[in-house]
């Protein structure tokens, strides 16, 4: 099966929103072996809504379209699909009394004409139902292709997804399976890692294949196999994970999409009964941001210094002004003093410290804009390193923050290997 994701308003189209539903929906039709065609963004124009159903009719096996389904008289999707369908709307019973009692019993307030014509469909569709709004869903069918219409809203959307749409495809339509697994690299640039692993890509079985997707100081490899048999899928993407460990095994820090460096580096210090701080100065406290935002951090991360200012750095965390005056804030002596005054003052194991240039310009120092110097301070000494991630200031601050992790995550593998 083959799929069109169409999302439906001006918002999108000048910016004001950014589609986070065409991904959810694209995911959620991936797994269930459902190849998508492409993603479209159109206006909130009846004839322009009618053209591009017109030119996927047929074309594809299914399109789903979301937006359009609000009360207001900006929201046409519904009357178009009439006008599309030839077709008229029905007040659909089931939706009238899901609708008046989350208005009169959840809201409060009595149920107005427009609430209620929140429960007009087409006569002929099959209607999806909106536990948590007032829009419902619509299939409709035309000749060889299904049309449905979702609301633009992302909570009602998923809701409906995960509820109506994938489960009623699952049941009445045979698909192929579609198996991806990712494979999680830092340290290595894409054109460096795929020169690596050249051969082994060259030997991939036809129904497996590999896409590379690079980031800041990351690269993500996604295998995806697709056939009839999900055993031999399966068996044949082990097989190769297990081939291509054995050639870059060093760099590789995960095998899931969704296990970010920050988790991974989060059930390490878990594991390891370890603890870590950071003081940052060029990166601003997004790497304690980063390792925050997994849930029970606060089991291994004990707190943060953003010393942004020279002052801050000598007054608060600590660094010596002498150090400071012989090599200037952006040098791996004030790193190195930066993570190990950390270190000290949150009574951690591990303490990270980051300065440098992000850009655009400089700091009161000779060297240039991307430079970074990283430091880890551990319970056996001192680690640092001299970075050079160009421009521009958001990348330098994206590679810094991942080059610092990984430096932690291998410090913490090479311990827990020594003590084995």
């Amino acid at each position: 099966m083959k799929a069109t994701i169409v999302t439906i308003g001006d918002e999108i189209l000048i910016g004001q929103i950014v589609d986070t539903n065409s991904g959810f929906i694209a995911k959620s039709l991936d797994k269930i072996g459902i190849e998508i065609s492409e993603m479209i963004s159109i206006s909130d124009n009846k004839q322009h809504i009618l053209d591009t159903f017109a030119n996927l009719q047929n074309q594809v096996d299914l399109v789903v379209i979301t937006g359009g389904l609000g009360p207001t008289k900006d929201d046409i999707t519904k009357k178009t699909f009439c006008e599309y369908f030839n077709d008229e709307l029905v007040t659909n019973e089931e939706v009238l009394a899901h609708v008046t009692k989350l208005i009169e019993g959840y809201f409060k307030r009595p149920i107005t004409q427009i609430n209620k014509d929140q429960a007009l469909v087409p006569s002929t569709a099959i209607v999806l139902k909106n536990d948590n709004g007032t829009a419902p869903g619509m299939w409709m069918k035309k000749e060889s292709t299904v049309f449905i219409s979702l609301p633009g809203v992302p909570f009602e959307m998923k809701g409906i997804i995960e509820n109506e749409i994938i489960p009623k495809i699952v049941k009445e339509y045979e698909r192929p399976y579609i198996i991806h697994k990712t494979i999680l690299t830092y340290g290595m640039g894409e054109s460096m890692l795929a020169e690596k692993i050249e051969d082994w890509e060259n030997n991939l079985p036809e129904f497996i294949k590999l896409a590379y997707l690079p980031s800041p100081g990351r690269v993500r490899l996604r295998l995806s196999a697709r056939g009839t048999d999900k055993e031999i899928l399966d068996k044949a993407l082990n097989q190769n994970i297990e081939s291509l460990t054995k050639i870059i095994g060093d760099i590789i820090t995960g095998f899931d999409d969704s296990e970010t460096l920050e988790m991974v580096l989060g059930k390490l210090l878990t594991q390891n009964k370890k603890t870590m701080a950071t003081a940052e100065s060029c990166t601003g406290g997004k790497l304690a941001q980063l390792i925050t935002s997994i849930p029970g951090s606060s089991q291994y991360f004990k707190g943060s210094i953003v010393s942004y200012s020279k002052e801050i750095k000598i007054k608060i965390l600590g660094v010596s002004e002498e150090t400071i005056n012989k090599y200037s804030v952006v040098s791996e002596e004030v790193a190195i003093e930066m993570a190990t005054q950390i270190r000290k003052i949150m009574n951690t194991d591990y303490g990270i410290g980051i300065t440098g240039n992000a850009g655009p310009t400089t700091d009161d120092t000779n060297e240039e804009v991307g430079v970074v110097f990283i430091a880890l301070a551990t319970p056996n000494g001192t680690l640092s390193d001299k970075f050079n991630f160009g421009q521009p200031r958001e990348k330098v601050i994206d590679r810094a923050i991942n080059k610092s992790m990984e430096m932690l995550q291998k410090e913490i593998l090479k311990n827990a290997a020594t003590n084995v």
